[in-house]
């Protein structure tokens, strides 16, 4: 039976108005699937109309403008409710999850449903486990060492996965898929025995040590900056409170 780096895997990635989850919007989304490794991936997209102005400065980096939003675009409500079912179908089929950087995608679209169908993430996956692969946390942790930064671009360049189209939806889902597959048989002396829920769980407390050292690292630079160690979602802030 092959490991779970060469089996079924689904990736998900957005493109959005900003970096505040708790704020900003979706513009753009993309679910990849793949039966197995070099199978040929299914990829659905969707399109947003945020209903919100887009910051230049998001615009220059996924090239989306208002009025092509506003024009192609659909309103969030069903969007985002049927991108939680696409994920939630996939989680029920038991194919673990790739989320570069989980905590920033996944708690957005979160809060998108909570803006828009007063409901949450959890509800639609309901007793589906969530079984997330993240390639920034798995990185991090393996070769904990390495200097230089870890974004998407720099880790397919790390792992030689090929990254076409940076910042669209559906190529950094696809590229983080193959990401996850390129570090899977870099360390499968210390992943192939794990299976994808083990790793979830394990990736809850990695995440959680990596936090801690950027955060101790932000207060001997004297940057105001708080790090939140959860994962693979944020709480709601008003659980939180």
């Amino acid at each position: 039976m092959p490991c779970w780096f060469e089996g079924p895997l689904a990736a998900f990635d957005t493109e959005t108005t900003g970096v505040d989850v708790e704020g900003d919007r979706i513009v753009s989304a993309a679910l990849v699937v793949q039966d197995a490794a070099g199978g040929r991936p299914r990829t659905t997209r969707w399109l947003v109309n945020p209903g919100i102005p887009v910051p230049a400065g998001a615009t220059e980096i996924h090239g989306l403008t208002d009025l092509h939003l506003q024009h192609n675009g659909r309103w969030p409500a069903p969007v985002v409710a049927e991108i939680a079912k696409a994920l939630a179908e996939q989680c029920a089929a038991g194919r673990p999850l790739v989320v570069m950087n989980a905590p920033f995608d996944l708690t957005l679209l979160d809060r998108e449903l909570r803006r828009h169908r007063a409901s949450s993430l959890g509800q639609y996956l309901g007793e589906s486990p969530l079984r997330v692969l993240d390639p920034r946390v798995l990185d991090k942790h393996l070769d904990r060492y390495r200097k230089g930064h870890r974004t998407l671009t720099d880790l397919c360049g790390q792992y030689e996965v090929r990254l076409e189209g940076a910042h669209d939806a559906a190529a950094d889902a696809l590229a983080s898929l193959e990401l996850i597959r390129a570090i899977g048989r870099r360390f499968a002396g210390r992943l192939e025995r794990l299976t994808p829920g083990e790793l979830h769980t394990l990736q809850t407390t990695w995440h959680a040590a990596q936090a801690r050292g950027l955060q101790a690292w932000f207060t001997r630079q004297g940057t105001p900056e708080a790090v939140d160690p959860s994962w693979p979602l944020r709480p709601e802030l008003s659980a939180v409170a």
